[in-house]
């Protein structure tokens, strides 16, 4: 088993910053990727930033230029830094690890809410 936990979400200002983190313990073994997710009230789930297992990363769209997903090994932690938040970017953030046979774990999400 895996277990994520993410920290960091909160209230800001249009045009702010945050930083979010997801921290893994467990099995942490094969991992092919970790990434964040976001899931809005009344909307599915989307694919926010991945971190693959050799360093390379994806970004969505709409959040090219303003968010960076990184990592640190050393603490098994992902994060996920968010500049120029817009209003738009208000959602529950969910971590995630992909194991490299297919399972999927998840965190319990972290608020983030954008709005003056």
């Amino acid at each position: 088993q895996v277990q994520l936990v993410e920290s960091g979400g909160g209230s800001v200002q249009p045009g702010g910053s945050l930083r979010l983190s997801c921290a893994t313990s467990g099995s942490i073994f094969s991992i092919y990727s970790q990434g964040w997710y976001r899931q809005a009230p009344g909307k599915q789930r989307e694919s926010v930033a991945v971190i693959i297992s050799g360093g390379s990363t994806n970004y969505a769209d709409f959040v090219k230029g303003r968010f960076t997903i990184s990592r640190d090994n050393a603490k098994n932690t992902v994060y996920l830094q968010m500049n120029s938040l817009k209003p738009e970017d208000t959602a529950v953030y969910y971590c995630n690890v992909v194991r490299s046979g297919g399972r999927v774990y998840w965190g319990q999400g972290t608020q983030v809410t954008v709005s003056s």
